[in-house]
């Protein structure tokens, strides 16, 4: 049925004599085009307050002063003084995890055949998944890789190789059954030029029954092919301490302590129980007959110290454990 209408009521095409002239059509499109791309910067604006962009920790590029860096931010020139590799925040140990700051370990082994040697092989990711193959060289390397066993136990520190794909290998062997941690220390190159030092950590496995050894007590003295380490030094949590160390011959005698990978020692400690990483490089030069570190622990507990140190061309490791009260 046609429409009924009253009196009073209007089709569209009649106006009042007292109506405004209707709006032009292509200027109600333009209103709404304009009011939308408003809209739509603004949705932005706020989505992307609720959701910040990811965003990686690191140093600015090289050559900007000292001190003029973000917190987190890790660069090293020539005669670089004493310092440590830690995850910051108010835990400064690190390498629990095989992600951090954006980077991924990703092995590519991780059974190993006791007391024969294998082949560690792995990769380090950025946050696309994409091998990373710019590393920055620190003390002579562009990667640090400490392998222990979960006890403390079979202290090794290597230097793999990388290939042009970013695979990293090195033969490793893996004397006793167990749980063995793989600790990579190292310094990424993004592609602004900024560096990010990063330690990342991964289990590798060698088969069998594994019999965990027992932590040696506390001791200021240590002894490794003849020579007599000892140390000096209160570590003290949250706090940064020196540590001296010296190094004694069988005769007593002072030897000549040589740089080795361009330091005249390197200390790594680990914390007992979750295996917390430190990674300390000592003042640049020796302080009299002493190699000279600063070291900042986290937290009370038990740590074993392992300082390598270079006299002759041969490089040994001292081992000591510390008790922080």
């Amino acid at each position: 049925m046609p429409e009924q209408r009253t009196p009073d009521q209007t089709t569209t095409d009649q106006r009042l004599p007292d109506q405004p002239t209707a709006v032009d059509a292509g200027t109600v499109r333009l209103a709404l085009v304009v009011g939308g791309l408003v809209l739509a910067v603004l949705l932005g604006f706020g989505l992307g307050r609720l959701n910040p962009r990811e965003t990686v920790p690191g140093a600015g590029p090289a050559g900007v002063p000292a001190g003029a860096m973000p917190a987190g931010a890790h660069s090293h020139a020539p005669g670089t003084g004493a310092h440590q590799h830690d995850g910051g925040g108010d835990d400064v140990a690190s390498g629990f995890s095989v992600t951090s700051a954006g980077y991924t370990l990703a092995p590519l082994t991780g059974e190993f055949p006791v007391g024969r040697q294998g082949d560690l092989r792995f990769q380090i990711h950025d946050g696309q998944r994409r091998p990373v193959t710019r590393f920055a060289v620190v003390h002579e390397k562009p990667l640090h890789l400490i392998v222990v066993r979960r006890d403390l136990t079979g202290f090794q520190h290597l230097h793999p190789t990388m290939a042009p794909d970013g695979t990293w290998s090195i033969p490793l062997t893996l004397p006793e059954p167990g749980v063995w941690r793989a600790y990579a220390d190292f310094t990424a190159l993004a592609d602004d030029g900024s560096q990010t030092a990063v330690t990342l950590g991964v289990d590798l496995v060698a088969p069998g029954d594994y019999t965990p050894r027992p932590l040696p007590e506390a001791a200021r003295q240590a002894t490794v092919d003849g020579f007599t380490v000892g140390y000096e030094g209160e570590p003290t949590p949250g706090t940064s301490v020196p540590l001296l160390f010296r190094i004694r011959g069988a005769d007593g005698g002072a030897p000549t302590v040589e740089r080795y990978l361009g330091a005249y020692g390197h200390l790594v400690a680990l914390r007992e129980g979750d295996l917390g990483y430190l990674h300390v490089h000592p003042e640049p030069q020796l302080d009299g007959d002493a190699v000279k570190f600063w070291l900042t622990v986290p937290a009370p507990g038990r740590y074993r110290l392992y300082l390598d140190f270079q006299v002759a061309g041969e490089v040994r490791t001292a081992e000591f454990t510390l008790t922080v009260g």
